[in-house]
């Protein structure tokens, strides 16, 4: 049993055994203490409140709070007003409830004390406050939370500083890993450098009222390859790219190595081209599902190379004609979308969708327009004896699927021991020639979460799963909903209020 498990029964027999005691002092009988629900009605008919404060509690999520509510307003009945007592009853009510229930000191007064109290002003403000934290912080949680795109990956879908609403509810809900953090922060404090959080406490993966990513959908997830990183470059510069262009002990010894729980791991923002169980291949750059031609978007953008007689193409003429070119190198790119060939006279590198191609093959002195594809830049698993693969020829690979078995070939070990080893929390050995998972030696074996496989729309400027392979479940947070505003160098208005798609 885990460390967390032991901390939350030994937490829930103090809440218990406290309410039991401070029942009785209420002239309760104990044992109702102990019945989930139950206890709560006794104590909202008690006192009495609003038997709709009862019922508020079976929603889900917002719910516990309801019932932390009650609790607070139990706690008011034997004369306890204070903030501390609040908080007490709020975070620690395992070790507040029993010195409620069993201490001498303390005693159930009922309804008139209530009535009588008044609280200051600044008590007032104090309870504005937390009402305020707690209602951002569920919100945030459990059901949106607002998010900046900062690089051009999905370009030109959603442009860099498109400030978007992610739907946490989406695909359901997540529960945190580690709910000891400070609220609004991703996973450090600003100006400290240090980590918002705790992880005496770490949760499993628990997703309510889950819903599988659709393909094509656009999502917010846990960057995978986040559990590793350097203090030094955190997620600019992966660790595992490190490890690759330096070796392990260099980077070790040149560099403060961390790890993320994966709550706390970098967002990205990608399309899911891959759901589980779906076969992808990518040849001279084409993405293909299942051997058909995977949906492209409209935004999709890549590079061409744009031929011209002696007549010059320039950004403004292109602007002019509707092209949007983005000229800043940002973290995930390291090109901007027009710039002349170094090697090749009246040859222009620029970065296009596909209607934005169209417009340019009828612009006059245009020769031709010929797509690029990358065969040179290696590609996940990085193993060029076995897969000689590169962004822009891919594949082919399966996405493991929930429940699905495979056989531990050599083939498959290169493609998959990542997320039976790390994703899927098994300990793995190749001993003998043999491959032991916890122990057992295995010839096969079946995966307990799906997968996903997330590509940028701006598919030379992005580093999504042909980098870093697969988006395990636990990793996803949410789906991109909405643009509410848009910025450069003053408001984009076109981009207000525009769903995404």
């Amino acid at each position: 049993m885990s460390i967390g498990w032991i901390i939350f029964i030994a937490a829930a027999l103090g809440w218990h055994i406290g309410l039991y005691g401070m029942f009785k002092k209420a002239g309760i009988a104990g044992w109702k203490a102990f019945i989930p629900f139950y206890n709560t009605w006794c104590m909202v008919t008690h006192m009495p409140l609003k038997k709709i404060w009862f019922f508020l509690q079976l929603i889900p999520i917002g719910g516990q709070f309801i019932t932390i509510w009650i609790c607070i307003k139990f706690v008011e009945h034997f004369g306890r007003f204070g903030f501390w007592h609040h908080a007490a009853t709020t975070l620690l009510p395992f070790i507040y409830f029993p010195y409620m229930g069993f201490s001498k000191n303390e005693r159930y007064a009922g309804e008139a004390v209530v009535k009588n109290y008044k609280k200051s002003a600044a008590r007032e403000w104090i309870d504005a406050a937390a009402f305020a934290v707690v209602a951002a912080t569920l919100i945030r949680t459990f059901v949106f939370e607002a998010y900046t795109i900062p690089t051009s990956s999905m370009e030109k879908t959603l442009l860099v500083n498109d400030f978007l609403f992610v739907s946490k509810s989406a695909y359901g809900p997540r529960i945190p890993n580690t709910p000891l953090a400070l609220p609004f922060m991703h996973h450090t404090i600003p100006g400290l450098n240090s980590k918002s959080y705790l992880e005496w406490i770490k949760l499993p993966y628990t997703r309510w009222f889950s819903s599988p990513v659709k393909r094509n959908d656009a999502v917010v997830f846990n960057l995978p390859a986040g559990d590793t990183l350097t203090k030094e470059f955190d997620s600019q510069r992966p660790y595992y790219d490190l490890v690759r262009d330096m070796g392990r002990q260099a980077v070790w010894d040149q560099f403060t190595i961390m790890t993320r729980p994966v709550d706390k791991r970098e967002n990205y923002i990608k399309r899911c081209v891959g759901i589980p169980g779906d076969t992808i291949f990518i040849k001279e750059g084409i993405l293909y599902i299942n051997g058909q031609p995977a949906y492209v978007s409209p935004t999709s953008s890549t590079f061409y190379a744009v031929v011209t007689d002696n007549k010059s193409l320039d950004e403004d003429l292109l602007r002019e004609a509707g092209l949007r070119l983005n000229q800043n190198v940002d973290g995930e790119g390291t090109e901007v979308d027009f710039a002349p060939a170094l090697n090749a006279r009246n040859t222009y590198r620029i970065n296009m969708t596909i209607p934005e191609v169209d417009i340019v093959k009828k612009m006059p002195g245009v020769v031709s327009v010929t797509r690029e594809y990358d065969t040179l830049h290696p590609a996940y698993p990085y193993e060029p004896m076995m897969f000689k693969w590169s962004t822009d020829e891919f594949g082919p690979l399966w996405i493991p699927k929930k429940g699905v078995t495979i056989p531990l070939t050599p083939q498959n070990i290169v493609l998959y021991k990542r997320a039976i080893r790390v994703y899927e929390n098994n300990e793995w050995e190749e001993k003998d020639g043999k491959i032991l998972i916890n122990g057992v030696p295995a010839t096969s074996y079946t995966f307990k979460m799906d997968y996903y496989w997330m590509m940028g729309d701006n598919r030379h400027k992005s580093q999504d799963s042909r980098f870093w392979g697969f988006v395990p479940e636990d990793h996803i947070v949410g789906k991109a909903s909405l643009i509410w505003m848009s910025w450069e160098g003053g408001v984009r208005w076109k981009r207000m209020f525009r769903w995404i798609k």
